[in-house]
């Protein structure tokens, strides 16, 4: 198997243990020493953090996570090219969910820095999480934004295709903008 398919593996793995509650799914993605940095970019009101190991990822990137949001979309935007070999991957992320508690919707995207192991299994070493642009929508959004979500690829989707098929509402447009500029100056 190709070192691409193996990384498109991985981070589809992680996407899947994530977006539905799964921490047995970890296990496939990160190496057990794996490291995690959340990192904030922007206007957004998070703290950076660090995690070490793969119970602490799981314990901070599914079980606690899955504790406070439900209707988990996460779509890569970027797929590694055809000849990618490095240990290093890098690309955009498009993520949508709502509060279990309050029902609003949470919108964000940013940037994945996946560093890969160089020796078999190629399990994920290292994930630095950059969050770029976060807004919340009301419940009443629920429905066209997961309708918009389910609709995409997942979790590999061009980011034209996540701006191009939105719902119209202006809550969205910040994170939109920051996907794709030049669509949204059109």
């Amino acid at each position: 198997m190709s070192p691409r398919c193996i990384a498109e593996q991985r981070v589809s793995a992680f996407c899947r243990a994530k977006d539905g509650n799964r921490p047995h799914l970890m296990g496939q993605a990160f190496a057990e020493d794996a490291w995690l940095e959340t990192v904030v970019d922007g206007e957004c009101a998070h703290s950076s953090s660090l995690a070490q190991g793969r119970e602490a990822i799981t314990r901070a990137l599914v079980r606690h996570f899955g504790r406070h949001y439900e209707n988990v979309y996460t779509f890569c935007l970027q797929r590694p090219g055809a000849d990618w070999v490095s240990p290093e991957f890098s690309c955009d992320w498009l993520t949508g969910m709502s509060s279990k508690d309050s029902g609003q919707l949470r919108i964000a995207c940013g940037r994945y820095d996946w560093r890969f192991q160089q020796e078999l299994p190629f399990r994920v070493q290292g994930l630095k999480v950059t969050i770029m642009r976060s807004t919340v929508l009301p419940p009443s959004a629920l429905a066209p934004v997961t309708d918009w979500l389910d609709g995409l690829p997942y979790p590999w989707c061009p980011a034209a295709m996540a701006v191009g098929t939105a719902p119209a509402l202006a809550g969205l447009q910040p994170v939109l903008a920051r996907l794709h500029p030049a669509m949204m100056a059109a």
